[in-house]
């Protein structure tokens, strides 16, 4: 396949470029230029933006399916269902469970994933737990709840076909350091989450190797003057990056905006999105809970945040519109930053030569108008 894409407006990394053709080859991009070929293919989108395809590396599910459900129909569905949401790559993440319950979901996602997934395709599978602690638990399930183990790690591993790119642990569990510095030599990016962390158990995970923050704020020891916590640890590493969900109900806009001031491009814009997203107010399982989603906040009977139904496009709106900043930074944070945080971003996450053609089309007031994965329109309104 090759041809050349023309719009109003392109997202480039660090700027907006107008009234340029950009070239598509063998599912890659290639170059820009203002001048064509008289037997060029064109795909002229009038006065639309062409933005890099948003890339969720937090995402349990949605439209009713749920990666626990340990089914290949439910990853089919789930990467379906993302491409109207201009979602070109994503994490499948599971949860805390027992045993058998979290081989099924990782040997699905790799059967879902050799057999050719239809819309948005995985990037490699997040593993958010078992290794927690119970005081900032959330909806992960404490009674799983273990130290980290290389040994179970690597079977996992061996069960996924190498395909887990992501886990999330509470360092201040026994061997968590070994643990992590022993994965992130074999190429598996490391997040700090539902933990009572202190701040001085977080510097030595970081310095172990963890690179990430789950969710921050959320699931998590907090900030205070005289122990920092997680997420004082969060924001004085400069080189660690910082998950954000922008749902305005897990992060107050304006905390939002001062994460963004002090980690600028290491701040990943994510859902968390469960099944309930793109369905009604209801009843829903995430993992073995029961929530309750009532005006699109999903919480436990304890009242506790439960993931989100947030769709990632409307994180990018959301903070686009709380911090002020030009698009092309903020959509960024939601498909670049990503793609960089697992060490992907040579292939995904922006419109550059030699990248994966991974595209959205946007109208002006960014609803979604077409998804492009590696050049092939999969999605059209």
């Amino acid at each position: 396949m090759h041809y050349y894409i023309k719009a109003d407006q392109f997202l480039l990394e660090n700027d907006m470029k107008k009234d340029a053709y950009v070239l598509v080859k063998d599912g890659k991009f290639g170059a820009f230029c203002t001048e064509l070929p008289s037997s060029a293919v064109v795909y002229d989108f009038g006065d639309s933006i062409i933005a890099p395809g948003l890339f969720d590396t937090h995402i349990h599910g949605v439209a009713g399916f749920d990666v626990m459900d340990g089914t290949t129909e439910a990853m089919r569905a789930i990467s379906e269902s993302l491409l109207s949401l201009g979602v070109t790559r994503f994490l499948p993440t599971t949860l805390t469970s027992d045993s058998h319950a979290l081989k099924t979901a990782i040997f699905a996602i790799k059967e879902a994933v050799a057999s050719g997934l239809p819309g948005a395709q995985s990037a490699g599978i997040f593993l958010e737990g078992p290794y927690f602690t119970e005081k900032h638990k959330g909806a992960q399930n404490a009674d799983y709840f273990r130290d980290p183990s290389v040994e179970e790690f690597f079977n996992w591993q061996e069960l996924a076909g190498g395909q887990i790119v992501k886990i999330a642990l509470a360092p201040e569990r026994k061997n968590a350091n070994h643990f992590i510095d022993t994965v992130t030599k074999s190429g598996v990016s490391v997040g700090i989450a539902h933990t009572s962390a202190t701040y001085d158990e977080c510097q030595h995970a970081i310095g172990s190797g963890a690179n990430m923050f789950i969710h921050l704020f959320n699931g998590m020891s907090g900030l205070h003057h005289r122990e920092p916590g997680a997420v004082g640890a969060a924001m004085t590493h400069p080189n660690v990056f910082s998950e954000l969900i922008c749902d305005g109900h897990h992060v107050h806009p304006d905390v939002a905006k001062l994460v963004y001031q002090i980690k600028q491009n290491k701040v990943v814009l994510i859902t968390d999105c469960m099944r309930a997203g793109m369905m009604p107010d209801g009843e829903y399982y995430l993992g073995d809970f029961l929530t309750k989603i009532k005006d699109g906040i999903a919480r436990t009977d304890s009242g506790s945040l439960a993931g989100s139904t947030l769709q990632l496009k409307d994180g990018v709106h959301n903070f686009y519109q709380w911090s002020g900043m030009p698009l092309h930074k903020i959509w960024h944070l939601a498909s670049l930053s990503p793609a960089e945080s697992i060490g992907q971003a040579s292939d995904y996450g922006s419109i550059a030569p030699g990248k994966v053609a991974d595209y959205v089309v946007l109208h002006q007031d960014l609803t979604i108008k077409a998804t492009a994965i590696a050049g092939e329109i999969k999605y059209q309104v």
